[in-house]
């Protein structure tokens, strides 16, 4: 629904593009806007992780809910990333201005903060929008149990544009979102036999029954697919406000000045189809900008901005949560949202920014800057709930251990989690693109964005953190094109990514002023520290965050070749490689170790690991590398008989050692860092990225369909001026690691922490793709698989070594305009979403303790739906 309102905006404001050439650097026209909106709403999806919204035009379909995720950090671009994998991109020309970290993948470079002019009219123009869906014309999920439960989206937007008094011009534009609906999953919960607790204690046995009683009070339905799946419904809602405003001021021929203030509001009643499985939130975003725009001479200008940026992010556990967080292996859905809720967290951006152009001879010069002072405030949650971990040990499997209220594990965190904190960021660029000669461009450019340490303003937290200043980063390109060999682009630039808040602020997780702490065995479900020091010194869990961490970077470089083999077909034919060091990921250290005498159980891993001052160690480095190498063809057929079309294929080939380029080394993602043991970390993850594809051909058509010549006026005008369009999606399957899914004896190493990997005993199966349920456990067999011994260090499973099955998906619109006098005109959209009802299948269970493991359970998408959209334009 964004996308739909942003083109109903464009009728008043259509931005200014900015682009390095050879030509004077006065903003020139603007052109038609629309294949930039998508991208601008891309942008806000990912930004303010949003939910409910969907990239059709780029082959996405509806996102399963029932997969869910926690709507902050970068999440939302991770998850696209985990379904859909990644779209190989090649830029040709790196702007000084911009940053590319990352776009490899498909994202869309950042762009200066300065507002640019608008195309503007003193006459009143503006547009409406309705969108709306509705469950009556969906199908159903592949695993879905009964009929599709109803459920409505509405969508409703406006826009508006005029001028006031002299020299000023006003812009409007608002939407609306209420999307009502219920969430269709599978979920592993107790068998009738299973719904009594085993344990002696009254008490403990009460409070197992609560826990329990969390779950559905039916039986499995789905026992086709596991004997403890139950396919269940539950409601969810979500609303979505939006509303910006802008004014241009002329100051007379050569100022002009630009301010502009943006607003999101949206609250997300989350489904439960476990009682507390996923927490409540509220995410508001406000944008200011301030420009003033000083035009030289026709051959420079100057803007300079001033801006505000606010996020407001809560996450609040669901009122019937249990409390702690309870994880039963992979037997059953575990209990309460995560270990991290609750969150209330407030990021504001104070931002000054300066961009200069001047075009001397066939040169064109690109000056600038900006710094922002950064405040992170509020809570941010890390085990304060509580955690129990209820795993295949002491002779048990998980399901006996819980139902005997017997944990493996339990931690907790004692303190309080507000803190302040107070940084800057900035970037300084210059650069150039110089017309060598008519057939010859060249550009290149230099970066410089040096972080510096940030402080927390009530003195709770010392951070060791120095400053990054070795961040330069040189930029070059060239243009050639030569007659019968068509158009030769290349360019080589360094990119630096972010030092994220979230990465260094866990230094408010350390003592004096907060105490995390574990117990392995704990000797009771209600006293569970009961023998556990938590005075001045006590041992805890300790996050270390080093003071010469330093910015991931990549070396980008990239080539296109478009032939000239027609005056009317484009093929391209391009190559981008990439190369990221020193990528974020969390190590976990001090990890139990093989003492002689000392019995190598869950109950001794305290005892043996080597520095009593800790319990598990949880270092941030810079300890991932990464290399992408993709090839990509493209080509574009000519408009014929009303027909125009676009077909594009890549090979890609994405690896990593422990993390990629999203990887903040903090909350659930740090997980990724977790190695068989402690030592060899890196040669133990090194394997396929989690978003690594090898195939995809996307393919884009578009017919507008002939009117009737037979019939008359009347037919004419009923089966002229539609349009059918449409997108189709096609990617191999993304990797995914069988896990031994306990530390315990007879499963893991026994070192207190996760990550262990079983041996393979068939060695035939691996590479294999496993892509349908009905195949699965045949494909990924329990018996090729098997666990190690308490005193090996690792398993001989490699990291990502299968693959699930892969993504097949059609979008198709049909859609007709119809325009009143000259200036008004309505246009009807009828959009189908997963066309062909292809359900993308999720990963296999690869939890080898489970009794689930090797079945798939879940689709990452859902089922066809159709949305209609009515816009009127005037």
């Amino acid at each position: 629904m964004i996308e739909s309102v942003c083109l109903l905006v464009l009728l008043a404001q259509q931005p200014l593009a900015q682009q390095p050439s050879a030509q004077p650097p006065t903003p020139p026209e603007p052109p038609a806007a629309e294949a930039s909106v998508p991208k601008r709403a891309q942008e806000k999806r990912t930004e303010l992780n949003l939910l409910g919204t969907t990239d059709s035009k780029a082959g996405e379909s509806r996102r399963n809910e029932n997969v869910p995720f926690h709507l902050i950090d970068n999440n939302a671009l991770k998850e696209l990333n985990i379904r859909l994998g990644t779209s190989a991109t090649i830029t040709t020309e790196f702007q000084p201005e911009r940053k590319y970290f990352g776009t490899e993948f498909g994202n869309t470079p950042a762009s200066p903060m300065h507002l640019n002019a608008l195309r503007r009219s003193r006459d009143f123009h503006g547009g409406l929008s309705y969108s709306h869906s509705n469950s009556i014309f969906s199908a159903r999920s592949f695993f879905q149990a009964g009929g599709v439960k109803p459920a409505r989206e509405n969508n409703y937007g406006f826009a508006a544009s005029l001028g006031l008094w002299r020299g000023a011009h006003l812009s409007l534009d608002g939407s609306q979102q209420k999307l009502r609906g219920n969430v269709n999953g599978n979920v592993l919960v107790p068998l009738a036999s299973e719904r009594a607790p085993l344990a002696a204690d009254p008490a403990v046995y009460r409070l197992l029954q609560k826990w329990i009683a969390a779950y559905p009070a039916v039986a499995p339905n789905r026992t086709d697919i596991d004997p403890r799946a139950l396919n269940t419904n539950a409601p969810q809602t979500i609303d979505t406000d939006s509303s910006g405003t802008r004014i241009d001021q002329d100051l007379g021929a050569r100022d002009r000045v630009y301010l502009q203030h943006s607003y999101t509001n949206q609250k997300v009643e989350a489904f439960q189809l476990v009682a507390g499985q996923n927490p409540y939130t509220n995410t508001k975003s406000h944008n200011v900008r301030l420009t003033w725009n000083h035009v030289f001479d026709p051959r420079s200008f100057l803007d300079v901005t001033a801006g505000f940026d606010r996020i407001h992010s809560l996450l609040t556990p669901e009122p019937n949560a249990v409390g702690p967080q309870v994880l039963i292996g992979t037997s059953y859905q575990s209990l309460g949202p995560a270990a991290t809720i609750p969150v209330d967290r407030r990021i504001n951006r104070f931002r000054q920014a300066m961009l200069y152009r001047r075009q001397v001879g066939n040169h064109a010069f690109t000056f600038g800057g900006e710094v922002i002072r950064l405040h992170n405030n509020g809570l941010e949650a890390s085990s304060e709930r509580g955690n129990f971990y209820f795993r295949n040990d002491f002779g048990r499997d998980a399901i006996t251990n819980f139902r005997m209220g017997v944990a493996s594990r339990y931690s907790t965190a004692i303190g309080n989690g507000h803190r302040g904190f107070r940084w800057f960021e900035q970037q300084y660029f210059a650069g150039d693109v110089w017309k060598l000669r008519p057939n010859l461009t060249i550009n290149y450019g230099l970066r410089y964005s040096p972080v510096t340490a940030p402080e927390e303003v009530n003195h709770l937290t010392p951070i060791d953190f120095n400053c990054d200043c070795n961040t330069a980063a040189p930029q070059f390109g060239f243009a050639w094109q030569k007659p019968g060999v068509g158009v030769i682009r290349a360019a080589y630039g360094v990119h630096f990514g972010d030092i994220y808040p979230q990465t260094l602020q866990q230094g408010r997780w350390i003592p004096p002023n907060f105490l995390k702490v574990e117990v392995q065995a704990p000797p009771s479900l209600f006293t569970p520290l009961q023998n556990t020091y938590l005075g001045p010194g006590a041992r805890h869990t300790r996050f270390d965050v080093p003071p010469n961490l330093q910015s991931p970077y990549s070396h980008q470089y990239s080539f296109l070749w478009e032939p000239a083999i027609s005056t009317r077909w484009t093929l391209q034919l391009g190559y981008i490689g990439v190369r990221t060091h020193k990528l974020f990921m969390m190590w976990f250290a001090n990890r139990a170790l093989q003492i002689p005498g000392v019995p190598q159980t869950t109950a001794t891993i305290t005892q043996r690991r080597p520095d009593p001052r800790y319990y598990e160690l949880r270092q941030v480095t810079n300890g991932s590398n990464a290399y992408f190498d993709a090839f990509r063809v493209t080509a574009r057929v000519p408009a014929r008989r009303g027909f125009t079309g676009e077909v594009s294929y890549w090979f890609s080939k994405a690896i990593d050692t422990g993390s990629t380029y999203t990887n903040m080394a903090a909350g659930d993602e740090a997980r990724q860092g977790y190695a068989q043991s402690q030592d060899l970390v890196a040669q133990d993850l090194k394997g396929p990225s989690a978003f690594d594809q090898s195939h995809a051909v996307m393919a884009r058509y578009q017919y507008s369909l002939p009117r009737a010549r037979v019939g008359g006026r009347l037919l004419s005008g009923i089966t002229g001026g539609w349009q059918i369009s449409g997108v189709y999606l096609a990617k191999t399957g993304l990797p995914f690691t069988v896990i031994s899914g306990s530390d315990g004896p007879g499963s893991g190493n026994v070192d207190g922490s996760n990550g262990d990997r079983p041996n393979v005993l068939d060695p035939s199966i691996l590479g294999r793709t496993i892509g349908r349920p009905d195949t699965s456990r045949t494909l990924l067999p329990r018996s090729a698989f098997g666990f190690i011994s308490p005193t090996d260090l690792r398993g001989t499973v490699g990291a990502n070594t299968f693959r699930r099955g892969g993504l097949r998906n059609m979008n198709a619109s049909l859609a007709r305009s119809w325009s009143f006098h000259s200036d008004w005109r309505t246009t009807l959209r009828v959009e189908s979403i997963n066309l062909f009802n292809t359900p993308q299948f999720a990963d296999p269970n690869p939890d080898l303790s489970s009794p689930a493991f090797g079945k798939i359970t879940n689709t990452l998408n859902d089922g066809r739906s159709f949305q209609f959209t009515l816009q009127l334009q005037f």
